[in-house]
């Protein structure tokens, strides 16, 4: 499939308003999430609706509940295959992208090339995820961020992904037919290592890079597929399904 021009490409329009002024921050385990607001899913060993640990997101989650009563503003679950051999670990959810729908990478550009990508080598059943009922499903890969929350400004602080990297480290267990970890980004490759109890100064982030996790799961990295890397050509659609497809072949796919 070729390059889609921009014209082609979908055009997510981001609402309108912010978050209302910062009010006193929850306690740890409070109920901040009541309102109208799509289902979550049921609490997991590594996916928790009403996670309220990191007091700053929590505050920042409640804030925009308030603000946009239609979002799903909670943590944002993995969506794809129960049993994966690709597991996709990205950033964080976008404000008004999966913040809002609930899905990973939907609702915002940062999914466009991702999805185009799964589908054109057959692991999505169409190439744009809309909303987390329109249909879309995945075969054989699965996708998570690092941190389950939006973060103010799209930036997650060291103390929250530690924090969150609890929940991706019983997924990494949990998930026995994984064959590679897809890191979208430092911070998601830093912490599928952190994850996994392994040195960062031995698995060095590039491009492209391949790691063995151990003698059955590979970690391959891959640049972010957020619209500052695509816009400023450091991640060109080629760039990102090449690597995606060598994932493919690692994987048995």
């Amino acid at each position: 499939m070729s390059e889609r021009s921009k014209a082609e490409r979908p055009k997510f329009v981001t609402p309108k308003g912010r978050p209302p002024a910062r009010r006193k921050p929850a306690a740890p385990g409070a109920d901040l999430f009541t309102g109208v607001r799509p289902p979550s899913g049921p609490k997991t060993a590594y996916y928790d609706p009403g996670c309220t640990q990191c007091p700053r997101l929590a505050e920042f989650l409640t804030e925009t509940h308030h603000a946009h009563p239609d979002y799903f503003a909670r943590p944002v679950p993995s969506f794809g295959a129960a049993a994966p051999k690709i597991l996709i670990v990205g950033l964080a959810p976008g404000m008004h992208g999966a913040n809002r729908t609930g899905r990973p990478f939907t609702g915002d550009y940062a999914g466009v090339l991702l999805y185009e990508t799964l589908h054109e080598l057959g692991l999505a059943t169409a190439s744009e995820s809309v909303s987390a009922d329109d249909g879309l499903e995945l075969r054989n890969v699965r996708i998570t961020n690092a941190v389950k929350c939006v973060p103010p400004e799209n930036k997650p602080l060291p103390d929250e992904i530690r924090q969150c990297n609890a929940y991706l480290k019983s997924e990494l267990v949990e998930l026995k037919s994984v064959r590679v970890v897809f890191a979208l980004g430092r911070i998601a490759h830093d912490g599928v290592l952190t994850a996994e109890g392994l040195k960062r100064s031995r698995f060095a982030f590039a491009h492209g890079a391949e790691h063995a996790l151990d003698d059955k799961r590979v970690l391959v990295d891959s640049y972010h597929c957020s619209r500052y890397n695509t816009s400023t050509r450091v991640l060109t659609p080629e760039m990102f399904k090449k690597v995606m497809a060598r994932a493919c072949e690692i994987a048995g796919l």
